[in-house]
């Protein structure tokens, strides 16, 4: 027996949060979407930043399907404890405190995983990722987001003022829960250590929005001032941007999917008991290519790419992040 094509009238988004966030209703996302459903969702999470389908059963196979739908799907990461990925699906990505036959079947562990956005050390970043719940712990392990609209808002006029045309280094070394990636040594100097450039504040092309691209705190550095300068005024536009009553917490429950928009907002994780399991399986969406803008397009709407204060040089930096889907 085929399987129903749903139509985009056969669901309705409930926001969740002033800022961000919506919870879809009326969606089995086990059966096939059509293109006029997948459209619709596309422009939902444009708009929300944050999708939660509540009460899914969904097979590996399902979460690459769905997920696909909103643009190419990369490979699972490059973790702690090696590129962890469910069986037959290099793209879904396991994220767990479990351990079989004494090795790890995923990452992250227990611990808590600080504010950040995905992979921004990469000169293109991913546009959106979605996390899908097959275990979820008695207490503990909710997953915070925060729109970097909002973020920027949040800033007073002058610190905006200070922070327009100004670039950060995001760090390639560390991942969100403090571990070091393979391959990488613990940075001794910020400001020469790995990583990519990309501007603090972008712009989204269609509403003129502005919003802050800061990826995560650990190790990052502002090109142009040195590691004490850059420290101080990175630590005043955290206490001003990323605050508590401009996040939303989701909940997890068995069976939920989250997918979320990266390129504007940061997501963290609480910690939980290490004896309690947690297992989530997560799909990692590209920027498909047609929507990647040139260094050219960069340059007029950012200014000159900026150069290393240390040598002089152009950094390569990423900046697709800020387009839209």
């Amino acid at each position: 027996m085929s399987k129903t094509i749903t139509s985009q009238t056969d669901f309705t988004a409930h926001p969740v949060s002033p800022t961000l966030g919506a919870e879809i209703h009326g969606l089995d996302l086990s059966q096939p979407l059509g293109p006029d459903t997948a459209s619709a969702l596309a422009d939902a999470l444009d708009r929300h930043l944050v999708l939660v389908f509540r009460d899914q059963t969904l097979s590996d196979a399902d979460l690459v399907r769905v997920s696909a739908h909103f643009g190419p799907l990369d490979k699972a990461p490059i973790t702690e404890n090696g590129r962890l990925h469910a069986p037959g699906y290099e793209e879904v990505y396991v994220i767990s405190n479990i351990t079989e036959n004494g090795r790890p079947i995923g990452a992250l562990g227990a611990g808590e995983s600080v504010w950040h956005a995905d992979m921004t050390y990469l000169e293109t970043p991913p546009y959106a990722s979605s996390l899908y719940a097959l275990e979820v712990p008695a207490e503990g392990g909710d997953t915070g987001f925060l729109s970097m609209f909002a973020a920027y808002d949040a800033l007073p006029d002058a610190l905006k003022r200070r922070v327009e045309g100004l670039s950060i280094k995001h760090d390639s070394t560390t991942n969100s829960g403090g571990y070091l990636r393979q391959g990488f040594a613990a940075p001794a100097d910020v400001a020469t250590s790995p990583g990519t450039v990309h501007p603090l504040v972008i712009t989204h092309p269609v509403t003129g929005a502005k919003a802050l691209l800061l990826g995560r705190r650990p190790h990052a550095h502002i090109p142009g001032l040195s590691v004490a300068e850059s420290e101080a005024l990175l630590d005043e536009i955290w206490a001003a941007a990323v605050r508590t009553e401009l996040a939303w917490h989701h909940r997890w429950r068995m069976g939920d999917l989250v997918m979320w928009d990266n390129r504007w907002t940061m997501h963290r994780r609480d910690p939980f008991p290490d004896d309690q399991r947690r297992r989530m399986h997560r799909t990692q969406i590209a920027v498909p290519a047609d929507r990647r803008r040139t260094k050219t397009d960069i340059r007029r709407e950012f200014g000159n790419i900026p150069k290393r204060p240390d040598t002089g040089e152009n950094f390569a930096p990423g900046f697709n992040s800020a387009l839209p889907a």
